[in-house]
C-alpha cells in the first residue's frame, strides 16, 4: 500500500479538510454558500468518521471534509475510514489537526488502503492516494505500512496456497531483499537437528507439506541481539482432537504469528533499525493420519524436558517450545514471540486488544507506551506463579493442557512458554490477527496486531 503515499503529484490534488463537530460552522462561513447547503443536505455534521465529498464550481475547486467529531483526544489512526470512501484521485490535507504528525495520518491512509484482492478481478478504477509533500519521513511510513501489509497478505492467503513451503518462500523473499541469511530444516532432518516436537506436530500432514524450522540471520556484529520467534501452523485441524468446522473455518489464520514476524522483521530491515535480528520460524500442519500425533503421547524437546500431549489441538505451544530454546542457545537480549495461541485470549481482551506477557518490568512500560503511542493496543496480562502446577504430568516434565482448575488458559499456556524461552528479556504475544466485523478503515479478514507497537518500542531503545 506504500505507492499510494507520495511526496508530490503530476496534476490536480484535492484538499481535505478536517474538521471538529464544534468547529463546522466556523469553517462553513469561509466557504461559498453552497458548500453550507450541500452540508446540510448530506446531513454532515463533522462527526467522527463521517465524509463529504464536496464538488466545485470550475474544475479544481472539489474538496473534502472529513469529520473528527468532538476531537478530544484525537487519534490519526481515525484517518484509516477516509481512503475508502473517496473515489480515485490525489489528495492533500489542507490542514493538519492540532497534536498530530502527519506522518501518523500518512500511516492510517496507507492501512486504511489495504484489501485483499487476490482471488478477485482486477480494480477498474486505482485507488486514491494521498500527497504528503516533505513533511513526512515517507521512507518509515511506507515500511511500517508494508510489513503490516506483508502480515495482512499472509494471514489472508488461504491454506492451500499457503502451505510451509509457500511461507518457507515468504521468509527467503523478506531474507533476501535485504540481505538476511536463511536457513531451512525440513522433515525428518528436524529430529537430526534436535527439533522433535516441531517435528511431532507437523509429521501427519503430506510429505509435500513437510514441517520446517526457518531462522533467517541479519544485522551487524556488536548491535544488540533481538531474536523474533513465530508460531507458523498453516492450518489447525486440531489432530485427532478434532475441532468443530466453526472452529477450523479461521484456522488458516494459525500461522499468523509467523506472518507478523515476517511483518515486523521487515520494517527493522528498511528502516535499517541498529540491531542483530534473528527470525525463528516453527513451520507446521497440524493434520489427521496415521502418524499424527495422539492424546497421552509423550514428546521429546529440544530443551530436554519431556512433554506429555494431553490435546493434540495445543500444538501451538510446542512448536513454540523448540523455537525458543533455539533462541535461548542464541542469548539475545530481548525476545519476542507472537502466536495465535489461545482463544481464551479473546475470551479475556476480544479481538481488538491483544494481551501480553512478560517478567521484565521495564519490557512491560516501554511495550505498553508505545501500544499506546501509535493506537496498537496491548494489554499486560500476569504470569501467575499460582497457575504453575496445572502444568505438572503425572509421567513427563510438563504437560500442554493445563489442568482445568487454572481455568485461565491463556495465562497457562504463556507459563508453559515461559519453562522454554530465553533468561532475560522475554514477552509473548498471544494475537488473534483477524478483524471478525467489516467497519471502515478495518475490512474483515487479516489485520496487522502489535508489531507496530513493538517497532515503535524497538526503535525507542535503538535508534
Amino acid at each position: 500500500m506504500s505507492d499510494l503515499l507520495i511526496a508530490a503529484a503530476p496534476g490536480p490534488v484535492t484538499p481535505i479538510h478536517p474538521v471538529t463537530e464544534a468547529g463546522l460552522a466556523a469553517f462553513l462561513k469561509t466557504q461559498p454558500e453552497s458548500l453550507t447547503r450541500l452540508a446540510a443536505a448530506a446531513q454532515f455534521k463533522a462527526k467522527a468518521g463521517q465524509v463529504l465529498v464536496a464538488p466545485g464550481a470550475a474544475a479544481g475547486d472539489e474538496l473534502v471534509l472529513f469529520g473528527l467529531g468532538a476531537g478530544a483526544a484525537l487519534d490519526g489512526m481515525a484517518f484509516r475510514a477516509l481512503p475508502g470512501r473517496l473515489p480515485s484521485g490525489d489528495y492533500r490535507l489542507a490542514e493538519i489537526p492540532e497534536g498530530l504528525a502527519l506522518d501518523r495520518v500518512a500511516l492510517a491512509w496507507a492501512l486504511g488502503s489495504y484489501a485483499f484482492e487476490r482471488y478477485r478481478k482486477p480494480r477498474k478504477e486505482p485507488r486514491p492516494r494521498l500527497v504528503t509533500g516533505e513533511a513526512a519521513d515517507l521512507a518509515q511510513v511506507k515500511a511500517i505500512a508494508e510489513g503490516c501489509a506483508l502480515a495482512r497478505d499472509l494471514v489472508n492467503t488461504p491454506a492451500n496456497d499457503m502451505g510451509p513451503t509457500q511461507l518457507e518462500m515468504a521468509a527467503r523473499e523478506t531474507a533476501e531483499t535485504f540481505g538476511g541469511q536463511i536457513s531451512v530444516i525440513t522433515g525428518d532432518a528436524l529430529l537430526e537437528a534436535g527439533y522433535p516436537a516441531i517435528h511431532a506436530v507437523g509429521r501427519a500432514a503430506d510429505p509435500t507439506r513437510a514441517p520446517r524450522m526457518i531462522e533467517i540471520a541479519w544485522g551487524q556484529a556488536g548491535d544488540p541481539l533481538v531474536a523474533l520467534v513465530g508460531k507458523g501452523v498453516v492450518f489447525d485441524t486440531g489432530g485427532l482432537d478434532l475441532k468443530p468446522s466453526s472452529a477450523m473455518r479461521l484456522m488458516k489464520k494459525d500461522m499468523g504469528g509467523a506472518a507478523h514476524v515476517l511483518g515486523l522483521a521487515h520494517m527493522i530491515m528498511a528502516t535499517r533499525l541498529p540491531v542483530r535480528l534473528v527470525v525463528l520460524l516453527p513451520v507446521a500442519e497440524n493434520a489427521l493420519s496415521g502418524d499424527a500425533m495422539r492424546p497421552g503421547d509423550v514428546l521429546a524437546s529440544r530443551k530436554g524436558l519431556s512433554i506429555e500431549v494431553g490435546n493434540t489441538d495445543a500444538e501451538g505451544r510446542l512448536i513454540l517450545a523448540d523455537a525458543l530454546t533455539r533462541a535461548a542457545e542464541l542469548e539475545p537480549d530481548l525476545t519476542l514471540d507472537l502466536a495465535t495461541l489461545t482463544g481464551a485470549a479473546r475470551a479475556a481482551l476480544g479481538p481488538q486488544v491483544i494481551p501480553f506477557y512478560t517478567a521484565d518490568e521495564t519490557l512491560a512500560r516501554d511495550i505498553a507506551a508505545a501500544g499506546a503511542s501509535v493506537g496498537d493496543p496491548v494489554w499486560r496480562m500476569p504470569l501467575w506463579a499460582g497457575y504453575e502446577d496445572a502444568l505438572d504430568s503425572d509421567i513427563a516434565d510438563i504437560k500442554n493442557d493445563p489442568d482445568g482448575w487454572a481455568q485461565a488458559g491463556s495465562v497457562t499456556a504463556a507459563l508453559f512458554l515461559q519453562r522454554f524461552a530465553p533468561k532475560g528479556a522475554w514477552a509473548h504475544f498471544d494475537i488473534f490477527a483477524w478483524n471478525p466485523r467489516n467497519r471502515p478503515g478495518h475490512p474483515s479478514g487479516a489485520e496487522a496486531q502489535t508489531i507496530r507497537a513493538l517497532y515503535a518500542m524497538l526503535r525507542g531503545r535503538w535508534a
